[in-house]
């Protein structure tokens, strides 16, 4: 026996709507349908209940759709149910229950199956004389482990106290003797039916799932990256506690190692690339593990396992000492994903070889000899990704590998750098903006009096004691100021002309351009296409007695370098702001040396710090507004020139405030006005003089 399937049903009832529907103040059944599940179910007929019989039948239905009843004297023909009514005053209390205990019970059908014991449908009805009032259908679906009491127990439900016991191991579990669909925790719920929806239970603690940790848990912070603030503001309590739940009990607070320079990384990465990387995404492995490349921390350290962030370039040093070092993994080798659905990249891998160790390695210990059997080290890694929307489709790594003594000592220093770039780019050089300048890119110069003009403004980054002959280049980025320097070594006899044309010559070699683009995509194949030419300021010329350096003194040398970049914002894309370069000016600052030695005055090398700054000045794009004739007479009305501003009297009304619309602005003040206006009128002065006009136009 099969259960009426849902349309059906529907449509058996409105063939049992054939006749007019009731008029107001008729019986009806509340509810009108009920899916039984024990032994006994009630409902209540409200309306006119005034020669009204109720009757029960059994319905047998004839493919799928439920027979029309007959309405009329109540039969005897009610199979195992039993009907009970109980009148009231306009309402009757109508029971439906068992006459027996059910066809099948416990002990002759496995529980276990799944399969109900009965399956029927009952419909109770409310006629007058011949005429259905009103109709109660109920599908019955019981099994065999359904309870058979009738009535409940005397005994009050004891709820265990929340403190001490957690409350709803199951919360899905909603239905009592029955399984529940998509409740994996039900236990009365068979294998076979389990097994149907093993793949879409309930997620998260409603589904009783209470494994993972909750974010305000301390013991979460390490498992997953938490904001800074998080060791404040956590709990400290056992897994078997949930806030969801409603309780945390017998909390404790206790010391938590928490230093602010430690570098986090979770042991389970969470992998967001299958459907697409952002920017900031780290690039995951086919094995669910970061693509790791050694990068340096806010706190100086080398990290060997940070992670490789989508569109964020970086090039950075580390430092290693060589009784420590030990070779990465293949992690060149390893599989991208390149976030389509198991779409996977593999690097291209290229190997070069280096025999100056001088630029890398800080020897203290034993050099390479035939003797000792060499070891291979890497000095530079370099990672090209090209980009296509937001997916990954090519990787190339260039891999600058030296050989060292197994026994060599010392600090030696690795270069690592990734740099994203567009399918479509091909080789030229990057773009610092699309078409206004970004804030960090670097900015971009042309030397037309090279083969190879493709270039950049640089500032020195000092290294070891900060000496000019050591000292690395980097490039000046688009809106960071910035100072450098180094420090030149100069002899007590230096000769003054020698020393100002070699202080120049290395200042000069900071910028080693022509041109500089106006935006941050100008094309280096066309010099119209937006290159501004750099306006030089050559130094100072030396007098002419300072040929010389008698006495340890030089008058006038150029020592400092001073880069001015103006910009302005050219115009708004999407809402940003594009900047783009005005000119840009070099101009050399002149300083006075003196050789300084101590007593015995011998003939060392002395240091002169020579230094370059680069300073960008913005220019707004629209003139400042033209002073009228009142504000250059009358002086005493100017507001940033006074401490009272009488403009500026009535503030909201003027066109400085930008707070609200002028029209919210408007309408607020005359609605202010009025009110001062109806309060005067409404003073002593005033009423005082209305009543002597009132009492002499009065003719009495």
């Amino acid at each position: 026996m099969g259960f009426a399937p849902l349309t059906p049903v529907l449509l058996g009832l409105l063939l049992l709507q054939g006749v007019p529907r009731p008029l107001r103040g008729d019986p009806v059944f509340i509810p009108s349908f009920i899916r039984m599940s024990s032994p006994v179910v009630s409902a209540s007929l409200v309306g006119g209940t005034e020669d009204v019989t109720v009757s029960l039948v059994p319905l047998q239905p004839e493919d799928g759709v439920l027979p029309v009843p007959t309405c009329g004297m109540p039969t005897d023909d009610t199979g195992a149910w039993n009907l009970t009514v109980t009148p009231g005053v306009d309402v009757w209390d109508v029971m439906v229950g068992l006459k027996s205990p059910p066809w099948c019970s416990p002990n002759e059908t496995d529980s276990s199956s799944g399969a109900p014991c009965i399956v029927q449908t009952l419909l109770v009805s409310a006629s007058n004389q011949s005429s259905c009032l009103a109709h109660l259908l109920i599908q019955v679906e019981m099994y065999a482990n359904s309870s058979l009491a009738p009535s409940a127990s005397e005994n009050a439900t004891v709820i265990p106290n929340q403190v001490y016991q957690p409350l709803g191991h199951c919360p899905c579990n909603l239905t009592a003797g029955a399984c529940d669909v998509r409740c994996c925790c039900d236990q009365e719920c068979s294998p076979e039916l389990r097994q149907l929806f093993h793949g879409s239970c309930i997620p998260g603690v409603f589904g009783g799932d209470v494994s993972p940790p909750f974010d305000q848990l301390c013991a979460s912070g390490t498992t997953r990256q938490v904001p800074d603030w998080f060791p404040f503001l956590c709990v400290q309590s056992s897994l078997a506690n949930s806030p969801f739940l409603g309780h945390f009990y017998h909390g404790a607070t206790s010391p938590r190692h928490n230093p602010a320079l430690d570098v986090y990384l979770p042991p389970d990465p969470r992998d967001f690339s299958d459907f697409g990387y952002k920017q900031g995404d780290p690039v995951m492995t086919v094995e669910k593990t970061y693509f790791t490349v050694p990068q340096v921390s806010l706190a100086g350290q080398c990290l060997q396992n940070a992670p490789v962030a989508f569109l964020q370039n970086f090039d950075i040093k580390c430092t290693t000492n060589l009784e420590g070092y030990q070779e990465r993994n293949g992690v060149a080798h390893s599989k991208i994903k390149n976030s389509a659905m198991a779409g996977t990249v593999t690097p291209s891998v290229t190997y070069e070889e280096t025999t100056d160790l001088d630029k890398f390695i800080t020897s203290t210990g034993a050099l390479l000899s035939p003797a000792l059997a060499p070891r291979s080290v890497n000095v530079e890694e370099h990672y090209v990704f090209r980009w296509n929307n937001n997916t990954i489709s090519e990787v190339n790594v260039r891999i600058l590998r030296a050989e060292i003594s197994a026994h060599q000592t010392g600090i030696m220093t690795q270069r690592f750098t990734v740099k994203f770039l567009s399918h479509n780019s091909g080789d030229e050089k990057e773009t610092s903006g699309n078409p206004g300048y970004q804030l960090g890119k670097p900015v971009r110069a042309l030397n037309i009096n090279e083969m190879n003009n493709v270039t950049t403004l640089h500032l020195w980054q000092s290294a070891g004691r900060g000496l000019c002959t050591s000292a690395a280049l980097r490039p000046i980025l688009f809106g960071e100021n910035a100072v450098s320097g180094c420090l030149l070594e100069v002899g007590m006899k230096e000769n003054c002309s020698q020393l100002r044309e070699n202080v120049i010559e290395r200042l000069e070699s900071l910028i080693q351009a022509t041109h500089v683009a106006m935006r941050g995509n100008s094309n280096y194949q066309e010099l119209s296409d937006g290159w501004l030419e750099i306006i030089r300021i050559d130094a100072p010329d030396a007098l002419a007695d300072q040929s010389g350096n008698a006495d340890g003194r030089c008058l006038d040398l150029p020592a400092r370098l001073d880069v001015r970049i103006l910009f302005s914002d050219a115009g708004v894309v999407e809402g940003l702001a594009q900047p783009q370069i005005l000119g840009v000016e070099t101009r050399f600052s002149t300083v006075s040396w003196q050789y300084q030695c101590g007593l015995p005055c011998e003939d060392k090398a002395d240091l002169l710090p020579i230094g370059a700054a680069v300073r960008f000045i913005k220019i707004p794009a629209q003139l400042p507004r033209p002073r009228t004739r009142f504000q250059i007479n009358f002086t005493e009305y100017d507001c940033n020139r006074n401490d009272v501003c009488w403009p500026q009297l009535l503030y909201p009304l003027t066109q400085y405030y930008q707070g609200e619309p002028y029209s919210q602005r408007l309408a607020k003040g005359l609605l202010l006005l009025s009110f001062l206006t109806l309060a005067l009128s409404l003073s002593s002065p005033w009423t005082r003089v209305c009543r002597a006009w009132l009492s002499q136009t009065s003719p009495y």
